[in-house]
């Protein structure tokens, strides 16, 4: 039962490492296939894939458990925007599973009993019970199968939220791995070179061709003197529909009132500490005094190298006397006071060993020894190593940081501040030869300080510090000019209001969805984001308090899925068009018949030869001298053009006219290069597979209700 424990406590590391050993692991880690209900067709949900609900309360479940593992993880609880990303991660995920695990159940792949039993008695790196230290040999480190049968006939025996854990941590993830691995190697299977198309590509490559060309550029005719019509964007669009999808969404403007400190806000801070400098410098009792001025910096009572110390200007503080108070000065948001109390030599690096007798799980947070047992067994260790015990022996025998203790617990050299800060302390504190039993979060530590490297000054300065922030003048005043704002009802009004207060509109550049967290360089901005889409386009919102501002937004416009609009398209086809205009003009102004004679004439410009080099292959990206222009390489391996100039043709970046000097065969390949080119295009070919998930998804009907409840 204690490896069935430690299996389940190290779950989330196990299910990270086999999924990423596939291709859409980062999607479906800690994925479970969720075809359980836990309410009825009347519960709530947050959408649907191909109809099948995407419940309420398992989609908070699944959240609720992503957060703890951060918070595990982090030892910190996630904040707004780290909840958002979570859930955004999490209905990813949940897509991602309900998508591919439909097409999976068509094409009958799945993970046998067979299968499953193979896998966890392997030493494939798969197998998540190699993880488990418990059940490797010691000496060869693969797995033990005694030891592994045996934990396996445990696993069979649970019930209920055990098993269900174990499903969880072990089996699922695996399903999940197996099956993607087994799709993938269909789509591989599927990817064909056929012969014919390698003995074209292979005479395509072998053929150059050496042309004569003239060429004049669009720039040739300024931009400034073609117009471009929204008549002449919407039938660019209307030809080319696929190129201007948009989805739902809201663009807004936004003026802001800030709430950062004004100049006198800062002012009482400094008055604050220059009333105190003189008794902190008379002082004799430092950690007293900055925690009875309740400064924003806490006293740190140790020596620190001076790129550890708490201070944007170390250079200056490291000169002051003991006993001497330098400030008022400006600390990032604080005004502060800096009393140095002493400076003394320390190494900047150590080589240490230690024995860990350890009370929780590093990566769980769950207790595997109570502090009385830890504590008792860490000071007769101590005792035996103080009366002539090999420390390495006892490190090999009874640490639990086995990612040392065949070293004898050698944790090598490190530096000032890599340690948690009891370790820290205790190396870079005491002389060199010292040993001891130091307590931190893992348990209790018998440490040996073996060699100290390079001693230089460091130094223990008190800060008295107060932050600099904004009085309830400076956020009353805010919040009026922001209730003045919004009382203007209309972008127009808006727009008037602020340009008699001297603020500025801040049009958000992207389209605004319905389930955004953020707008623009605004973050957690949810609220808004609501409002925009219950707005109707010109209303003004009411004030929001986002950050350190407040912010009133006006709709500027809606945009439904579907083909954008004129204004919209604009950016991504007027030059296209444009450009579609100066051909015609530089077309007319050739006359009926061109030559590359009568280019050169005209427009001053030489006739070009290219192709001499033979890297003017039908599979060129790009001709030498020119850049892309995939029509004049077409145009090159016209055999008519050898007889006769060819048409105008309109190019990337100029139109071109072109003349076909020779086709020429370069020498065959040798054997080992066609080899080589087959195998590349058999990957380049495999390589095209690899949107099969986007495909998959795009042709379910995925229907999103998370803003009705997020």
């Amino acid at each position: 039962m204690q490896i069935i424990q430690s299996i389940r406590e190290k779950g989330a590391a196990i299910v990270i490492v086999v999924i990423a050993l596939s291709l859409i692991g980062f999607i479906l880690m800690d994925a479970k296939q969720g075809n359980n209900r836990l309410f009825g067709s009347m519960s709530t949900s947050v959408g649907s894939v191909d109809g099948d609900k995407i419940e309420l309360a398992e989609f908070n479940k699944r959240v609720k458990q992503a957060e703890d593992q951060q918070t595990q993880r982090t030892g910190q609880a996630p904040n707004s925007t780290q909840t958002y990303q979570i859930r955004e991660q999490m209905w990813n995920q949940v897509v991602a599973e309900k998508v591919f695990f439909a097409e999976v159940k068509k094409l009958g792949i799945e993970l046998t009993a067979k299968e499953l039993s193979y896998i966890l008695l392997s030493n494939e790196p798969s197998n998540p019970l190699l993880q488990e230290q418990g059940l490797r040999d010691s000496i060869t480190g693969k797995l033990d199968l005694k030891k592994a049968q045996a934990a396996l006939k445990n696993i069979q025996k649970l019930k209920g939220e055990q098993r269900e854990g174990v499903n969880t941590q072990i089996v699922d993830p695996l399903k999940i791995s197996t099956a993607v691995s087994k799709y993938t190697g269909l789509l591989n299977a599927s990817a064909y070179y056929p012969t014919w198309m390698q003995e074209r590509e292979t005479s395509d490559k072998l053929q150059f061709a050496n042309i004569s060309f003239a060429t004049v550029s669009y720039n040739e005719i300024s931009d400034s003197t073609i117009k471009v019509s929204d008549e002449e964007v919407v039938d660019y669009v209307s030809k080319n529909k696929l190129l201007f999808k948009q989805e739902a969404g809201r663009n807004l403007s936004y003026i802001t009132f800030s709430l950062l400190p004004s100049s006198e806000d800062s002012a009482v801070a400094q008055s604050q500490l220059t009333a105190l400098k003189a008794s902190f410098t008379t002082d004799t009792n430092a950690v007293a005094f900055v925690a009875r001025n309740v400064s924003s910096i806490e006293f740190t009572d140790q020596y620190l190298p001076k790129e550890k110390l708490n201070t944007s200007i170390p250079d200056s503080l490291i000169k002051l006397s003991p006993g001497t108070v330098f400030g008022p000065y400006v600390d990032k948001q604080n005004y502060v006071l800096a009393k140095m109390i002493g400076t003394k030599q320390l190494p900047d690096s150590v080589q240490a060993r230690h024995i860990l007798i350890g009370t929780n799980d590093p990566r769980t947070g769950q207790p595997i020894a109570s502090e009385e047992v830890a504590k008792k067994l860490a000071d007769s260790i101590y005792k035996a190593i103080t009366t002539g015990a090999d420390f390495s022996e006892l490190a090999k025998r009874y640490s639990t940081d086995a990612s040392n203790k065949d070293k004898g617990g050698d944790l090598g050299t490190f530096g000032y501040g890599t340690m948690v800060p009891e370790f820290n302390d205790f190396c870079f504190s005491k002389s060199t030869g010292t040993k001891g039993v130091v307590k931190t979060q893992f348990g209790y530590h018998v440490v040996d300080i073996i060699k100290q490297i390079n001693f230089k000054p460091a130094y223990k300065i008190a800060f008295v510090a107060k932050e600099i922030i904004p009085s309830d003048a400076t956020v009353n005043k805010a919040s009026l000019s922001a209730t003045k704002a919004s009382a203007e009802k209309t972008k127009d009004r808006l727009e008037k209001y602020a340009a008699k207060n001297g603020l500025s509109l801040t049009s958000v550049p992207n389209l605004i969805k319905e389930n955004d967290f953020s707008v623009g360089a605004l973050q957690d901005a949810r609220g808004l984001v609501r409002w925009a889409f219950e707005a109707s386009v010109g209303e003004v919102s009411e004030p929001f308090s986002i950050g350190e501002q407040f912010i009133v937004a006006t709709l500027d416009k809606v945009n439904e899925e579907g083909t954008q609009d004129a204004a919209t398209a604009r950016s991504g086809c007027e030059a296209t068009i444009r450009n579609k205009k100066k051909a015609e003009i530089i077309i007319k102004k050739l006359g009926d018949q061109p030559t590359l004679e009568k280019v050169a004439s005209i427009y001053k410009k030489p006739i070009q030869t290219a192709g001499q080099d033979s890297t003017l292959t039908f599979t060129a990206q790009i001709v030498n001298g020119v850049g892309v222009e995939p029509k004049l390489i077409g145009a090159s391996f016209n055999k008519e053009f050898q007889n006769k100039v060819s048409p105008v043709i309109e190019g990337t970046t100029g139109v071109f006219l072109v003349k076909v000097n020779s086709i020429q065969s370069k020498a065959a390949e040798t054997p080992d290069a066609i080899v080589q080119n087959e195998a590349t295009r058999k990957t380049a070919i495999r390589n095209q597979t690899n949107g099969w998930f986007e495909g998959l998804k795009k042709q379910a009907n995925i229907k999103d209700n998370r803003s009705k409840h997020f």
